[in-house]
């Protein structure tokens, strides 16, 4: 899922690619996992430092679209069809029992923005679908059946829309009459709602409405919390975890996995008592997140909101996962927006 957020089309290009490379020091003999192929941006890099890679990507139009770089690489790079959640059960399904470094590049793709036919943007008219791995319930299913309360949360939890109410209000009298099928259809009922500030910097009023939908279609924040676990699980002693965020939600849930995992000592926090604090499964790469660069913002501005957060992986066991101590909001089931 090489990230891009923003509404206009340009040339993929990979975000902090620099910083990337510098954090996870690829090269010949190492496996990496790249868990969000995406456009082959990273995985491309990481190639050509030497590394074997594994791909994973869960929307079946990048594992198609990936397959000419897997036949020119004869072997150094293996694409799964797949969730970056699950990329230690992928691993082992490949016969290795660890990895040398783990690199995740969060948000939606720009192939997926870019095609109106998978509904992702109201850029252009197209079904109100949304669907990373193009199965299960779609956009349309949350809009049309989600309760409105449930829809309320999903809103304001995920989209951080300060009208959640609101709008989940519209869109509940609107259903009655007929169903949202289209982005545009529901773009339009959220700007009469939210309306277009009257100056400075502007987004279009449905831009978080469509980002919520889309996180809580494809279980976004859970499968970042769920990757990171993986992550832990499947890296050696020394194996480094890179992982570059786009907005908030995703960054909040990887700096408390990083903070949580790096502690080596009680205090300053209220998820564990005095003295219970098990040995540290990351060393951090840097103190907090790194930025951009100026000239890489200047030359690619969706690269303005990234923030490059990185771990080395101790010889620790891995612990089990508290989404809760991560942020993860609890949120009704998908299956209540189903027919």
């Amino acid at each position: 899922m090489s990230a891009v957020h923003g509404e206009g089309a340009q040339p993929h290009v990979p975000v902090m690619l620099a910083e990337v490379l510098e954090a996870m020091q690829p090269g010949p003999g190492c496996v990496v996992v790249d868990g969000t192929f995406g456009a082959g941006g990273y995985t491309r890099a990481i190639l050509r430092a030497g590394a074997e890679v594994i791909a994973i990507d869960r929307d079946p139009n990048a594992i198609a679209a990936g397959q000419d770089l897997v036949a020119a690489e004869a072997g150094r790079l293996t694409l799964v069809a797949g969730r970056f959640s699950q990329m230690d059960a992928h691993v082992a399904a490949l016969g290795r029992l660890s990895v040398d470094a783990v690199v995740l590049d969060l948000g939606v793709s720009s192939m997926q923005l870019d095609q109106a036919e998978r509904g992702f943007s109201f850029r252009s008219d197209g079904p109100l679908d949304m669907r990373m791995e193009q199965a299960g319930p779609s956009a349309a299913d949350v809009v049309n059946h989600l309760p409105q309360k449930d829809l309320t949360r999903v809103i304001g939890l995920l989209g951080e829309e300060k009208r959640a109410s609101a709008v989940s209000r519209a869109i509940a009298e609107r259903r009655k009459e007929r169903p949202f099928a289209r982005t545009a259809d529901l773009a339009a009922l959220v700007e009469k709602v939210v309306k277009r500030p009257p100056r400075g910097r502007q987004i279009h009023p449905a831009t978080r409405t469509f980002q919520a939908l889309r996180i809580y279609v494809n279980g976004e924040l859970n499968e970042v919390a769920e990757a990171l676990g993986a992550a832990e699980r499947v890296l050696r002693p020394g194996g480094r975890l890179v992982v570059v965020t786009f907005h908030s939600l995703e960054d909040r849930i990887v700096k408390r996995f990083f903070a949580d995992r790096s502690r080596t000592r009680a205090g300053g926090s209220r998820h564990l008592p005095e003295g219970e604090v098990p040995p540290a499964t990351f060393e951090l790469i840097g103190r907090g997140a790194r930025d951009p660069g100026e000239a890489e913002v200047e030359a690619n501005p969706r690269a303005r909101s990234a923030r490059l957060r990185a771990g080395v992986r101790t010889e620790a066991p891995a612990r089990d996962l508290d989404l809760s101590m991560l942020g993860v909001p609890r949120l009704a089931p998908l299956g209540d927006a189903g027919e």
